[in-house]
């Protein structure tokens, strides 16, 4: 069945042109929106594959309408569409769990490209945003972590929870929480909610095993 999309931007042009151009590839796009209070609803009441929203828009932004989706256990997954190269917003968006952050004016040329990745459950970001704010430099401490411990964090990044990374490795949800706990110990990173999972994203080139 082909994936259905729900696409936002407050934009007329940006809009109709990122519709026709999906429309075009064959893509199922089953509502628009031009702010982010319609994009909200349209995404609680369709709850699409994947929904194309821009950052910047009346009433709820981008990322806070992904961080509603996540509180709400939606399924649909985020893709992000700006021009803004921010590193606070590309870590907001990380921390979150938003799939495909796409710089505006690659869109046409990376949006096919973003899907493809997302619609397999992979992140995608595009690469001219972390030429601009990532340093590719092997994070601090990795090498400290055990094997398992590798297996843990690569599990973290694939969006998986303590219960189901608990079933994937046959242990206790308690023994995940002890590891969660060493490796935060061992990367030095501070002890406050999302911490690991931020570092996680934020090192995702470097733990796949």
């Amino acid at each position: 069945m082909n994936p259905t999309l729900i696409i936002a931007d407050d934009h007329p042009l940006v809009l109709r042109g990122l519709q026709e151009f999906l429309n075009e590839k064959n893509y199922n796009v089953i509502a628009s929106a031009k702010n982010g209070k319609e994009a909200l609803a349209l995404i609680k009441a369709h709850v699409p594959d994947v929904a194309i929203l821009d950052i910047k828009m009346p009433f709820y932004t981008g990322l806070q309408i992904a961080e509603k989706c996540k509180e709400a256990h939606l399924k649909t997954k985020i893709v992000l569409i700006t021009f803004e190269k921010d590193e606070e917003i590309y870590r907001q968006a990380k921390a979150i769990g938003v799939y495909g952050y796409v710089l505006k004016e690659f869109a046409l040329d990376e949006i096919e490209n973003c899907l493809g990745y997302v619609l397999e459950g992979k992140s995608y970001f595009s690469p001219e945003l972390l030429n601009f704010i990532e340093v590719k430099e092997k994070p601090k401490y990795i090498e400290l972590l055990t094997k398992h411990e590798m297996k843990i964090v690569n599990l973290i990044a694939d969006n998986k929870t303590g219960v189901e990374i608990a079933e994937i490795l046959s242990i206790s949800p308690r023994t995940v929480e002890k590891h969660k706990s060493n490796i935060i110990k061992k990367l030095q990173l501070e002890r406050k909610q999302n911490s690991l999972l931020i570092w996680v994203k934020e090192n995702s080139n470097f733990i796949n095993l």
